[in-house]
């Protein structure tokens, strides 16, 4: 999201790397004329095979493996009794497997999965300038493409990485996201880890550093495309993604793990240059008809008691503005509308930079008694690498909406979940920020906005100040309890819509070291109590307790100084 004019320059040096290519022989035939003058679609077929001894190549005593899901991005097939599929194709498909409960696929040295076949015979259209190495010609269609395997049991307690928005612009800012997110993740020991896009910040000549650091993370990554995943010079919005097809290999797929089955879709949608919104932003949030229809193909082959995890980058609804097609995705209800025939079901987002929690229900188009939740995750970047540094060198960066940078981990266990918030600034504690608000000037006079102040308020002060509590990871279903030492009970804070004025304070402080566009937003998860105005002169504990989205209890604590 945001600065989507600021285009930074880069050498375009690329390594090939094309799904699973590197490991699969691949093979189709085209099918004859059907006798009405039109040539009938290409046929691409091949096997899924038990890959037992790890050499990546089907050979003569390999046993192919039936009931596994093959899709081209549209359609899913499962295979037959002999691990052989078939599906039509055209130039610039991709072919996957689909992997299912206790086996995987094959990993590259960065923990990339090998999973997919990219068939682009020209490769990427010649002549367009580009910044960035795109897809080389794949070449005819090779007459087999196989699919290994190789078992792995999975038990049904698990937990993923969740991670959005590291957004490196430059080299530097990739080695922040190196020291204080992606050294963070042996401490969580995930099974694997899910980037929900805008990987990079529009310079694609870093994705190969990028993934030697991703190498050293020891788990398997998979990963959704941002809109600064797209390469900008891109005169056509068909080939937005050519170096991320080059990169990772399929915009959208779909593996399982256990007793969960996620699907990964690219809803970024690049718009001709006659279509830019007001704002300039050449894209909108938008799934699309063959995405759509994949996700109903997968669907089709789902158990009912399996836990659908839907992943994307740009919100299916957002909270600052949710009828920016830029920010919000035009085409949800179709896929609540799928969606509400399971009664297991999440999906997660990124973008907006902010950390958000949506519950959506019959009125959106997902007609179940429970709603189907949304969220959307922190950015791990926070404002854009933004804000004076730490001991370390790194800015603090903390979000629009006061959250700390960081990311979050899915715990999952049968068909159930819940997630958790990992803040990756080391000066912050906890899961929540208390402050002190008041709408006067130290010396009491009225003001016309809101200042931040210390632990510390006068007598004059009393009456207009209030406590303001920012729960990270909150939410709509977040419920907020304040103890002031010498009252009888314990009173409900009110969920407010305003912004952090801690981070208010903080864009205002140190704007020759915030990105220009970094600014403070209203915050969906703010929860405020106004002081009571009777407080005499003293120092009061002040203990906020949270009861979070999944109902687990946070505790914050104060002192607060009320001076005579």
């Amino acid at each position: 999201m945001q600065h989507d004019s600021a285009q930074r320059r880069g050498p375009s040096r690329r390594a090939v790397i094309v799904g699973g290519a590197a490991v699969a022989v691949a093979a189709a035939t085209a099918a004859p004329a059907d006798g009405t003058g039109r040539t009938a679609a290409t046929i691409a077929r091949g096997y899924v095979f038990d890959d037992a001894d790890a050499t990546g190549v089907r050979l003569s005593g390999h046993a192919g493996i039936s009931g596994v899901m093959v899709s081209n991005g549209r359609d899913v097939v499962l295979t037959e009794r002999d691990g052989s599929w078939s599906l039509p194709i055209e130039s610039g498909d991709s072919l996957f497997v689909i992997k299912p409960p206790n086996w995987t696929t094959p990993h590259d040295a960065s923990g990339l999965p090998l999973y997919s076949y990219l068939h682009q015979p020209e490769g990427s259209p010649v002549g367009a300038p580009s910044r960035f190495a795109r897809v080389e010609p794949t070449g005819p269609l090779p007459t087999s493409i196989d699919f290994p395997l190789r078992r792995s049991a999975e038990a049904p307690r698990f937990e993923v990485l969740l991670m959005a928005d590291t957004q490196p612009g430059n080299a530097e800012e990739l080695s922040f996201v190196r020291d204080s997110i992606l050294s963070r993740i042996p401490d969580a020991a995930p099974a694997f880890a899910i980037h929900h896009g805008d990987v990079m910040g529009d310079d694609l000549s870093l994705y190969d550093r990028y993934l030697r650091m991703l190498g050293a993370t020891g788990i398997p990554w998979h990963h959704c495309p941002g809109n600064h995943d797209m390469n900008l010079d891109s005169r056509e919005p068909r080939f937005a993604f050519e170096t991320w097809k080059r990169v990772f290999g399929a915009t959208h797929y779909a593996f399982q793990q256990a007793n969960a089955t996620f699907i990964l879709l690219n809803n970024v949608d690049r718009l001709d240059a006659s279509n830019t919104d007001q704002a300039g932003r050449g894209y909108r949030g938008r799934i699309g008809e063959r995405q759509l229809a994949f996700v109903e193909n997968v669907l089709c082959h789902v158990p009912q008691d399996h836990l659908v995890v839907v992943s994307m980058h740009i919100p299916l609804v957002g909270f600052e503005d949710p009828t920016n097609p830029a920010d919000s995705t035009g085409d949800r209800r179709r896929l609540l509308q799928r969606l509400a025939r399971r009664p297991f079901t999440v999906s997660f987002a990124g973008h907006s930079h902010t950390t958000e929690h949506h519950y959506l229900g019959i009125e959106d188009g997902f007609e179940r008694a429970a709603p189907h939740h949304h969220h959307v995750l922190t950015a791990a970047c926070g404002s854009w690498w933004s804000g004076p540094r730490d001991q370390r060198g790194i800015p603090h960066s903390d979000s629009r909406d006061g959250s700390p940078k960081g990311f979050h981990v899915l715990s999952i266990d049968g068909n159930r979940y819940e997630t958790r918030f990992v803040a990756a600034n080391e000066r912050t504690a906890g899961q929540m920020r208390l402050m002190v608000e008041c709408a006067r000037d130290a010396g009491g006079a009225a003001s016309t906005g809101h200042r931040l102040l210390g632990c510390q308020i006068s007598a004059e002060q009393r009456a207009e100040a209030r406590i303001v509590v920012n729960v990270f990871d909150g939410g709509p279903r977040t419920k907020v309890v304040l103890e002031l030492e010498g009252r009888a009970r314990a009173e409900e804070m009110q969920r407010t819509d305003m912004r952090d004025p801690f981070v208010v304070e903080f864009f205002e402080q140190n704007r020759e070291t915030c990105k220009p566009w970094a600014s403070a937003a209203r915050s969906s998860h703010i929860w405020t109590l106004q002081l009571p105005p009777d407080l005499s002169a003293g120092v009061y504990r002040i203990k906020a307790s949270a009861i979070g989205e999944y109902g687990t209890t946070q505790i914050g604590h104060l002192l607060l100084e009320v001076m005579a």
